[in-house]
Parts: structure tokens; C-alpha cells; sequence
């Protein structure tokens, strides 16, 4: 059974360009303009939270029927538009262990993953491999992000902890501990 995968869209950007528009015109996510249209149950994934998505949010997503949500806003405003939108949800918030980027304006940055890239990470961790690789299928670029990052894809996929997914990070990148527990 696939997992329920929305995306509350802040319009920030240009909606040709925007991944989380053009997934949800696929049919592969719900997209939502408003707070009031958001699942009640699960997690937002926003990049600020200091809270890595691991094992022990699968249940939500998998069995208690929550939904994985991104936030869609511009990387430009991302402090003001996670602060506006944890006021107005009870979603759980997570981030993503450090992944590269595949999508033409980030390529090749640790982190700056658009919404479809992060959802699909989301999926490929929980083990459903085939829904992620259908987020991201609409994009010339979307096999790449499972090229560029199969490794640690791998690796965190396999982890028994958000602890130990945080741990992993530092095999695969040259990053400052402070960076990630600050």
C-alpha cells in the first residue's frame, strides 16, 4: 500500500518550475494551497527542525495512517515560511539525513533538495522504492537523485534509529558535526 504523500505549496516560486506542482498534476501527491486542507496526522518534512526522519516514524506513515507532507516554499525564505507554518499545524516536523541534490538549480548540494526529491527520499527510507521512483519520474534529472545518492540511500534505509541515520550522515559527507547538531 502506498504511503498517503502531500505538499502544502506556499507559492514562492514559479509554478512551471515548482516540483511539487508538477508531481501533484501526475496524480503522485496531493497538493495543498491552504493550512485548513492538510492531512490532521503526520509528519512535515521541513529542513529546520533539528529532528531526523527515521524507523521510528515509519508506523505513523505506514500503519496509523498519518501522511508524509513537504513543505514547499523557496529556499530563499525558508526561515520565515517554517516558522509560519509550525504556528499552524500539529504535523510532527523531520528533516532528511544529508542527501545530494539532483535538481538542475541545487545540483550537487548537500541538503538542498526540492520537495519531490525529499518526499522521494522519505520513500526509498521506508522502503518503498518503487513510489519514490514514480515522485520523482516525471523529471529528466529524478533518476540521477538515485544515482547520486544510492549509497547512503542505502545505508539509511537499512538503520535501525534516527540516531544512527544522524551517525551515517558523517561516512558519506565531509560535514561539521556543529552543521548538523546546531
Amino acid at each position: 500500500m502506498d504511503v498517503n504523500i502531500h505538499a502544502l505549496w506556499l507559492a514562492q516560486d514559479d509554478p512551471k518550475k515548482n516540483t511539487a506542482v508538477l508531481a501533484s498534476k501526475r496524480g503522485d501527491l496531493k497538493l495543498h494551497k491552504s493550512f485548513r486542507e492538510l492531512p490532521r496526522r503526520g509528519i512535515i518534512l521541513e529542513p529546520l527542525c533539528g529532528k531526523v526522519f527515521g524507523p521510528e516514524d515509519h508506523q505513523l506513515l505506514m500503519e496509523q495512517g498519518g501522511a508524509l507532507v513537504g513543505l514547499d516554499c523557496s529556499w530563499a525564505h525558508i526561515e520565515s515560511s517554517v516558522e509560519t507554518v509550525m504556528k499552524r499545524t500539529r504535523l510532527q516536523p523531520r528533516m532528511l539525513p544529508l542527501l545530494l541534490a539532483a535538481n538542475p538549480v541545487n545540483w550537487g548540494k548537500p541538503g538542498r533538495l526540492t520537495t519531490a526529491e525529499a518526499l522521494s527520499a522519505c520513500l526509498y527510507m521506508m522502503g518503498r522504492k518503487e513510489q519514490a521512483e514514480q515522485v520523482l519520474g516525471a523529471f529528466r534529472w529524478g533518476s540521477r537523485f538515485f544515482e547520486l545518492n544510492h549509497e547512503p540511500l542505502e545505508e539509511y534505509a537499512a538503520a535501525k534509529s534516527s540516531a544512527e541515520l544522524v551517525e551515517l550522515q558523517f561516512e558519506f559527507f565531509d560535514i561539521d558535526r556543529d552543521f548538523i547538531e546546531g
